[in-house]
């Protein structure tokens, strides 16, 4: 591997000059710093404590309704208070028509049947609705008010006995999931893009070689190992270079901004220093190991329009790692995530889950690291030979069993 540092050199100073990788790394830094640094400029109202203070019984909703109401069943003072821009009308057509007409922008109508019973005019149905929320609230706190003055019984009070005030001090002993589920979740598909994005762009350039035929050149030169392994570790490089400044860009500007946010993304970017660390190191190898996979993918075709095609299976593995990893994360302990932290296809997410979310020994972490690694290896030679046998052979996509044959063979 005596031309690695040179066709690690080149590589990397093609992803530098590439104006686009540039433009976007730095576009995507200067957008997440400007929009995180906003509470700074502007009073988003986050400030005021991670858990805020309940002024009313239900929030207000600026939504635009209407309401027919003929028997007065529920309070219109507890409507108002819900819906400011309520207006009430005398008929349930006039609610239809409310709808139907588009000018009028009314989000919902409501037509009041009974105490208890309402139905509710939309003229696009939505997957979540706030207002019937709204409603529902108001009936029920309705039903209590009219229950307590019928039978003389003060409704605060009634209220009070039925919904006490809890009390609850939480004290963790190992580690809060709830709490560091959502910035693993958002590990988890940080480091499932790095891998099919960069993965993609080493596949792509292997083959654009040998479309143009530059590589047989290359390859009188330059062995097989140091044009595979300077290609992929300069895409590592490139995309922790990438990944470093975008990261550490929202992280950073997150923790200085933090107090001003009132803690409300602590959930996904309050991320603890030993799980950026693990994440970093198999997130590093996981990249690693499926690039090397990868470039032997670019090598087995002669055209890019090809490569979907060979790397459907690759594609399949890396898709059902990425959905066991993100089902199994309310379940770090089990037996499925425990096994998935020792299986080189998948320890690159499985590890750092269960280091952010279960019970893991540190020689754990190593023995999976370890085998990680010498994997990483093991696929990054074996990639070589098969990129050595591909690249020189052209036409129709050579099926990895039959390149594996091949390079049997040849050590016969």
């Amino acid at each position: 591997m005596k031309n690695f540092g040179t066709v690690l050199s080149f590589e990397l100073k093609e992803y530098f000059k590439s104006k686009g990788f540039v433009i976007t790394t730095f576009l995507i830094a200067l957008l997440a710093i400007v929009g995180l640094s906003l509470p700074r400029f502007i009073d988003l109202g986050f400030n005021k404590g991670i858990e805020g203070k309940i002024e009313s019984m239900f929030a207000t909703d600026e939504s635009e309704v209407v309401i027919y109401d003929a028997d007065g069943n529920i309070s219109k003072d507890l409507v108002m208070q819900a819906f400011p821009k309520a207006q009430y009308v005398e008929s349930e057509s006039a609610v239809e028509d409310a709808i139907k007409n588009r000018d009028n922008k009314i989000d919902k109508g409501f037509v009041i049947t009974g105490p208890t019973s309402y139905k509710a005019y939309v003229y696009n149905s939505e997957m979540f609705s706030s207002e019937d929320t709204v409603i529902n609230t108001i009936m029920s706190v309705s039903e209590g008010m009219k229950y307590a003055a019928e039978n003389n019984i003060n409704y605060e009070q009634l209220q009070a006995s039925m919904n006490p005030n809890i009390e609850k001090e939480n004290i963790i002993l190992g580690k809060d999931t709830q709490a560091n589920y959502w910035y693993c979740y958002a590990l988890v598909i940080v480091v499932f893009m790095m891998i099919i994005i960069y993965g993609q762009m080493i596949a792509t350039s292997i083959t654009t070689e040998k479309s143009n035929r530059s590589i047989e050149v290359l390859l009188t030169t330059t062995d097989s190992n140091s044009l595979l392994f300077g290609k992929v570790i300069a895409g590592a490089i490139a995309s922790i270079f990438q990944m470093t400044i975008i990261l550490g860009s929202v992280i950073l500007t997150y923790r200085a901004n933090r107090e001003l946010w009132g803690g409300m993304l602590d959930p996904v970017l309050n991320i603890p220093n030993d799980v950026l660390i693990t994440f970093l190191v198999f997130g590093l190898l996981g990249y690693l190991f499926y690039a090397f996979i990868y470039g032997a993918v670019g090598s087995l075709v002669s055209k890019t329009e090809d490569i979907s095609k060979s790397s459907g299976g690759v594609m399949m593995i890396i898709m059902v790692v990425y959905f066991l990893s993100l089902v199994q994360l309310a379940n770090p302990d089990g037996i499925i995530m425990k096994v998935l932290s020792f299986l080189p296809f998948s320890s690159y997410s499985a590890m750092f889950s269960r280091v952010a979310l279960g019970t893991v020994s540190i020689v754990e972490v190593i023995i999976s690291a370890l085998i990680l690694v010498v994997c990483v290896f093991g696929a990054g030679f074996l990639a070589a030979k098969i990129y050595r046998m591909g690249t020189l052979r052209y036409g129709n996509p050579i099926k990895l069993s039959t390149a594996l044959k091949t390079i049997k063979q040849d050590k016969n």
